[in-house]
């Protein structure tokens, strides 16, 4: 039997209109996708808005520091912020406004090149400061007078503004890393040991060699000092920060968010308004910037019975000339910072006391 021309002609249609219908679900299924997307992103920023209004603590009415002419715009200046690591633990009993700061990190950020200057300042540096009146180990300096107090110690030693502080306890620092589902870097140690956890428990078995740390882990690794020295516990936790850095960016974190949100809600103070936050986004709007780790020389002092440790002047000098060519406040001596990101320390042992 003979096929009419109009038999021929809705064949030659069917594979046009299954193509149709296909085109129609793939679009309806698309548009589905980026609006949940966009309701995901609108969702994060209100949850990020309200967790960054609760962390804000301004420090008696600090508006900016006293060695700028005026507050900083960082969409427009180069920055610093002064990363300060807090036990405010049950255990220790001294509260977040007493507690010694366990650890001490100065960032300065350089608006024009997108970079990063990170310092680690060894918690038993012996250091003027300013709001006693009298040198003594700078993780003290939170004790007497907490974040103002440590804030205009770090300006004293290296003679520049600390224009914002990030204030966290251990609680928020292993929350973050386990939001982020861990974090992978290299365990920088001498030798394999156990150390003291969270809960001050020796329950933490370290190994040297790159791994895959969890929260408590990488607290840990970031706290251990008395099997080399101070020194290389700042670099470890650069080396740490790096990897959060790099965790933090990577499109696999990005469901993440709303966990790394609850994670610094509760355990995070800070200076910096929520508008200010996001104007450091464009730091990594092409990946994790260059970040550019910088250490202090000094040695080992035990000379009054009680263990310090003394900056080289000269190393103290050369990294404040590094910091305020990265402010802008100088200069730029890139070939002096060149020179100096992996600056070469005296690796004493050090059996600091607390």
């Amino acid at each position: 039997m003979k096929k009419s021309r109009s038999d021929i002609y809705i064949q030659k249609r069917k594979p046009k209109k299954k193509f149709s219908r296909f085109l129609k679900v793939f679009l309806i299924i698309a548009a589905s996708l980026i609006l949940c997307v966009a309701c995901y992103g609108v969702y994060l920023v209100k949850k990020a808005e309200n967790a960054a209004n609760q962390s804000y603590e301004k420090i008696n009415n600090r508006e900016y520091s006293e060695m700028r002419e005026a507050k900083v715009e960082p969409l427009e200046d180069n920055v610093s912020i002064l990363f300060i690591g807090v036990d405010d633990s049950e255990a220790r009993e001294q509260g977040s406004d007493n507690s010694r700061s366990d650890a001490l990190i100065l960032a300065t950020l350089n608006n024009e090149s997108k970079t990063v200057k990170i310092l680690s300042i060894p918690r038993d540096s012996y250091v003027y400061i300013p709001y006693v009146g009298y040198s003594d180990k700078i993780t003290h300096a939170h004790a007497f007078g907490g974040t103002l107090a440590t804030i205009e110690t770090v300006e004293e030693l290296f003679d520049i503004p600390v224009d914002y502080y990030v204030r966290m306890n251990f609680n928020a620092f292993i929350d973050v890393v386990d939001s982020l589902g861990g974090i992978d870097v290299d365990v920088d140690i001498p030798y394999a040991f156990y150390e003291r956890d969270e809960n001050d428990k020796k329950t933490i078995y370290l190994e040297p060699g790159y791994q895959h740390l969890n929260g408590s882990e990488a607290l840990a690794l970031a706290r251990t000092r008395k099997h080399d020295s101070d020194i290389m516990r700042g670099k470890r936790q650069q080396d740490i920060i790096k990897a959060i850095a790099k965790k933090a960016t990577s499109v696999t974190s990005i469901t993440k968010y709303d966990d790394v949100i609850d994670a610094i809600s509760n355990n995070m103070k800070t200076d910096m308004t929520f508008s200010e936050m996001k104007t450091f986004i464009n730091y990594f709007s092409e990946g994790v910037p260059e970040i550019e780790s910088l250490n202090l020389e000094g040695s080992d002092d035990t000379s009054s019975g009680t263990y310090y440790y003394q900056l080289d002047e000269e190393s103290i000098n050369e990294i404040s000339q590094i910091l305020k060519g990265s402010l802008g406040l100088i200069p730029d001596t890139s070939n002096l910072s060149e020179n100096s990101s992996e600056t070469s320390v005296t690796e004493t042992t050090s059996n600091s006391n607390p």
